[in-house]
Order: structure tokens, then C-alpha cells, then sequence
């Protein structure tokens, strides 16, 4: 008896790294598959993460690992267990990118930037016979149920056998990912929760001759706290409106859960975490009274002239300069935050199809055939590995799902591609 075969047509709207990761997997399943992606190239998302060196992934335990996505765990657990971080090395290593692992336990590829992943990435799927199709927009589906794509050479409705949607979240959209997808699926009865800004920036209540003297000033080796135990060591910027960085983001979905509570946040900075109290007083103490307060700073704690003038900011005017009280300041240095800096300008989102609306495959309970991944669903995590990952673990979720439901449940007939 000859077996039967089929090759049926899978569209994958969205050629970022979760899009790519669906259409890789349906590729080695001999899907033929079309990605649509609106932009004039593919992964600009993906190339933007390189510039601060491509953190693929994080080395610590699984348990640990997936505590970070917070209340989407159940969900992104499924994608985890069947991607790991260990699959990631070695995927990236296949595609002649090997990894290493940094003092703080995260993982990026030795050339330290996207370009290279991509370009062999894209180059593994083109060989494959996936169709990278740049400058086409989906505009959603037809009476017919087909996909509707507008391309150069115009409008087009595709009669397609699966559809796996990766449009991104609703941060940079200059890059793609815009959001306008949430209107019309919340149209077909898909749960989805507002968008709201993660691993974001915040704004606070400086003056304005502060945050134009020392706009995009590192403040480097701080601790950040919010209440007695949330405490995050690392690096934060003065902004044009308030503060952001790495430390800022570990603690954003915090502060902005409390800002949404209590209409503001009050962290503390403190600026020289490696001290304890008493040895900065004794340092201040040893300097002559006579010094200004900048020298005092610089000679007793090496603090650069951002920290003193935060410092000020902090106690409203000059801070008293007895040594026990200067101390006390400068291990917490108080800053109200009011605002999450714009949506836009966030690293990542949360909000997004509520993991209720997904089945395990990662298909829309309200649309059989229709999968979703990346940031396009409802999960957030902090910086270090855990935002690539995500996309990439739920992209593959999404791809192997529709191939699964594909081959258990819609043998037959399937047209060609368009």
C-alpha cells in the first residue's frame, strides 16, 4: 500500500524571531509555508536585540527559568520543556553561531550580534522552499475565511490550510510590531487583554535642569528597591523624563502594578550598594568640612557629579551635610515615579490573547486552524535571555501545533499556495 502524502499550505503572518521559529518547524515537517511580513526586511525586532550583543538565552535552572514568566508559567512552561535554553546554544551553534555563557549567566552567540543568526537563519528557510514575502500586510480574513494580504502587486485572499500569527506585541513599532492586530481579533471573540508596557522606563518628578544636564548619564553600580526585600544591584540612565535601564526593568512590573494601584511608586537608590552604612559615614567623616559637597562626594566615595546632583534631587535642595545623615541618603536616595514611560518606547509588553483563548497547541479556542505565538500573547518577562527565548520556544509551540493538527485532523484535499 503506498502512503498517503500531503503537502498542505501553512501562512505565517509575522517574520520576526517567533514567525521564523513557526516557520522552521513546518518547513522540516514539508509544510510549504509562506511568511508575510509587512516590513521591508525580516527580523528587525531580532537585529535591534543585537546591538546590545544578542542575549539568546539564560543558563540557569529550568525551575528557576520559568518562575520568570510569573503567572503565564503554565503556559510557557509547555514551550519551554519542548525548546530548552540547551536546544537554543544548539540550535544558534548549528546554524555556525556557537554560544558562551557571561559571568552573569546569560548566553549569547560569540559574535556578540543578530546580523550573522539571521542571515543563516533566513538562508535555512529559503532553502527549504519557505517564501519570505517583505512589504505584505494581512488584513485580516475574507467571508470565505480566506487570508486577506496586500502585497506590491496589490490586494490578494489566500486559501491557506493553517495560520500561524506572529505579529509582535505593541512596543517599536517603527519595526513592525504595532498592535493594530488587537481590534480585529477581539472582533472574532478572541480574549485579549489590553496592552500595558513591560521591562519599560518610568517617569518621575525631576527638574527640569536636572534631566537636561544629565539626560542619557549612566548611573552605574546602584542598587534600585522597591519595599524592603524587592532590591535589584545594576545599572540605570537619566532620561529626558525620568530613569530606565537594566535595574529599572528587573523591578517595571512592580512599579507599574503599583503605580496602576496608588497612582505613584517611591523607590530608593542606593548608590554604593558594595558599602554599608558605617563605613560611608566614616569615609564622608574623614573628609575636610570645608569641601564642597561634589568633593566631598567624589574624594570620600568616588561619586560621579550625576549621583550628587541625584542626591539633591532626591533631598529636594542641598542635603544636610552631617556625615550619619549624608550616609543614610546616599544609601537611599528617594525617587517618585509616576508614570510608566510611553508604550512605544518599551523593550517589551504585557497584555496581549489571554492564555485561556489557546488551546495546547497554541491554537485560537475561537479560530480551529488558527495559532498564535510570541508577543502577541499574554506574558512578560524581565531582560537576560527570557524575552528571545519566550518568542522563539512559543513560535516553535505554535508551528509543531498546527502541524499536529494538520496531520490529525484536516487530511484531504489541500490546495496549492497561492
Amino acid at each position: 500500500m503506498t502512503e498517503f502524502v500531503f503537502r498542505p499550505h501553512v501562512a505565517v503572518i509575522g517574520g520576526g524571531p517567533a514567525g521564523l521559529a513557526a516557520a522552521e518547524v513546518l518547513s522540516a515537517h514539508g509544510c510549504g509555508v509562506s511568511v508575510v511580513e509587512q516590513m521591508p526586511t525580516m527580523g528587525r525586532k531580532l537585529l535591534m536585540a543585537g546591538r546590545g550583543g544578542l542575549n539568546l538565552t539564560h543558563s540557569e535552572p529550568a525551575d528557576a527559568f520559568a518562575a520568570r514568566y510569573g503567572a503565564a508559567r503554565p503556559m510557557m512552561e509547555r514551550a519551554l520543556r519542548a525548546f530548552t535554553p540547551q536546544d537554543m546554544v544548539k540550535w544558534a551553534g548549528e546554524l555556525g553561531q556557537p554560544c558562551f555563557t557571561g559571568s552573569s549567566g546569560r548566553i549569547f552567540p560569540r559574535a556578540m550580534k543578530a546580523s550573522p543568526l539571521l542571515r543563516a537563519w533566513l538562508a535555512r528557510l529559503a532553502a527549504r522552499g519557505v517564501r519570505l514575502l517583505t512589504r505584505h500586510r494581512w488584513d485580516g480574513w475574507d467571508a470565505d475565511g480566506r487570508l486577506r494580504v496586500s502585497g506590491p502587486g496589490g490586494p490578494a485572499c489566500w486559501r491557506v490550510n493553517a495560520t500561524v500569527l506572529a505579529l509582535g506585541g505593541a512596543s517599536w513599532a517603527r519595526l513592525g510590531s504595532d498592535g493594530a492586530w488587537r481590534e480585529r481579533l477581539l472582533g472574532l471573540d478572541v480574549d485579549v487583554s489590553p496592552f500595558v508596557p513591560a521591562n519599560c522606563g518610568f517617569v518621575t518628578g525631576w527638574r527640569d535642569a536636572f534631566t537636561t544636564r544629565f539626560a542619557g548619564t549612566p548611573l552605574r553600580g546602584i542598587a534600585l528597591t522597591l519595599d524592603k526585600g524587592d532590591t535589584v544591584r545594576g545599572e540605570a540612565v537619566v532620561t529626558g523624563a525620568g530613569i530606565e535601564g537594566g535595574a529599572v526593568y528587573a523591578l517595571s512590573a512592580a512599579i507599574r502594578d503599583r503605580i496602576a494601584r496608588d497612582g505613584q511608586a517611591l523607590v530608593h537608590i542606593d548608590l554604593r550598594p558594595a558599602l554599608d552604612m558605617a563605613e560611608i559615614t566614616t569615609r564622608i567623616a574623614r573628609v575636610r568640612s570645608r569641601e564642597s559637597l561634589s568633593n566631598t562626594l567624589r574624594k570620600a566615595l568616588r561619586l560621579p557629579p550625576v549621583a550628587v546632583a541625584l542626591l539633591r534631587e532626591g533631598e529636594g535642595g542641598p542635603p544636610a551635610r552631617d556625615p550619619a545623615v549624608l550616609a543614610r541618603l546616599v544609601k537611599a536616595v528617594p525617587v517618585m515615579l509616576r508614570a510608566p514611560a510611553p508604550l512605544d518606547r518599551a523593550i517589551s509588553v504585557a497584555g496581549g490573547i489571554a492564555c485561556t483563548a489557546l488551546d495546547e497547541q497554541f491554537m485560537l479556542r475561537a479560530l480551529p486552524g488558527v495559532f498564535a505565538a510570541g508577543e502577541m500573547l499574554d506574558w512578560e518577562a524581565p531582560t537576560g535571555g527570557y524575552l528571545l527565548q519566550g518568542c522563539i520556544a512559543t513560535g516553535r509551540m505554535a508551528g509543531q501545533g498546527a502541524w499536529e493538527w494538520l496531520r490529525d485532523s484536516q487530511r484531504g484535499r489541500y490546495p496549492s499556495a497561492p
